[in-house]
């Protein structure tokens, strides 16, 4: 059965250390490693906790929501230009080392929130949009810390 997967994103400063102190707070390896980049998913409770370089160390750089398809962002995209939110849509864009569908919105206290689907895995980062840089406050960042704003 499917569900939905709340997702985390921290930056870290340190990502082999961090990487390291996880899997041992964790009790689990990690689902994905790059050199600027990891994921943990836990199944219970259902967390996609993604560690990104780049940032302020120990800040949440987005939360989000990994839906089980397509139809799900779609519907829930729906649902949010109805509420009038302000948001951003991508359509098969690759990010973090992944291909997804998926929108962004911001909360009351304007944390970006980050509503997908997982497509498939991809071996390039890619994450250059400026449309997303400019979404996330990043748009005069450079293309290294750019990089690391968007799983």
């Amino acid at each position: 059965m499917s569900h939905n997967t709340f997702h985390v994103a921290l930056y870290v400063e340190d990502l082999d250390a961090a990487v390291a102190r996880y899997r041992k707070l964790l009790g689990q390896e990690p689902a994905k490693v790059r050199h600027d980049y990891a994921k943990f998913e836990l199944v219970d409770p259902p967390v996609i906790l993604s560690l990104n370089t780049g940032g302020q160390p120990g800040m949440v750089s987005h939360l989000g929501i990994r839906y089980p398809g397509t139809a799900d962002v779609a519907s829930e995209l729906v649902r949010a230009k109805q509420e009038q939110l302000d948001l951003l849509e991508q359509k098969g864009t690759t990010c973090c080392y992944a291909k997804a569908d998926k929108f962004w919105v911001r909360d009351a206290d304007g944390l970006p929130w980050e509503m997908y689907t997982l497509l498939a895995d991809a071996d390039a980062e890619t994450a250059a949009d400026p449309h997303l840089r400019e979404f996330l406050g990043q748009a005069d960042a450079t293309r290294e810390s750019a990089s690391t704003g968007c799983c």
